[in-house]
């Protein structure tokens, strides 16, 4: 039984042999078809040879021409689009001031009115501003009234100093014309008394 396993054992690494032989060898198809390439590359003329070279230079030509079309709609249209910008920056900021224009137009109406008081146009004025204010508020827009605060020169503007024993030197006594903040950038600084 042994000699008969030894004989198996050497026709598998036999046949394993052969097989690894066909696989390493290259088939006919692989040979034809390297072999026709070759010819081919050998029969290409100049002539042929430029007109591939001439296809392929006007394909990348068509290309780079559509790349650079498209780089120019894209900057024209970014150009559109800054316009736009500039020009309807307001647009959300006038459409909340129409509420207050509406208001102020009533309120003239009401005090053109024979049963108008001043009770009645004082109180709408107030609405009306309080409106206003409202609209600014939410646009970023922020008063600044530093009475009573210390002196700032990056807010405050001093129109004058005057001596004042109540207060504390370098102090804001007076509020002449309030400053305004736009997202925390001076718009104008308060126009200010200061103590001595």
């Amino acid at each position: 039984m042994s000699s008969e396993t030894n004989q198996v054992d050497e026709s598998e690494d036999n046949a394993e042999v052969s097989l690894n032989e066909v696989n390493d060898s290259p088939d006919d198809a692989t040979i034809e078809a390297s072999a026709k390439e070759t010819s081919e590359d050998l029969e290409e003329s100049p002539e042929q040879a430029l007109e591939k070279a001439q296809a392929t230079i006007k394909d990348y030509f068509d290309q780079m021409m559509r790349l650079r079309a498209e780089m120019e709609n894209n900057r024209k249209r970014a150009e559109r689009d800054v316009q736009n910008a500039h020009k309807y920056a307001l647009k959300n900021f006038t459409e909340a001031l129409l509420p207050v224009i509406d208001s102020m137009e009533m309120g003239m109406n009401a005090a053109l009115a024979e049963n108008a008081t001043l009770e009645s146009i004082r109180q709408g004025s107030e609405l009306t501003m309080n409106m206003f204010v409202q609209v600014l508020k939410k646009q970023g827009l922020s008063a600044i009234n530093p009475l009573g605060e210390m002196f700032d020169p990056e807010q405050h503007q001093a129109i004058s100093m005057v001596e004042d024993d109540k207060a504390e030197s370098n102090t804001v006594i007076n509020v002449m014309q309030k400053g305004f903040m736009l997202n925390d950038r001076l718009v104008r600084p308060a126009m200010v008394v200061v103590a001595k």
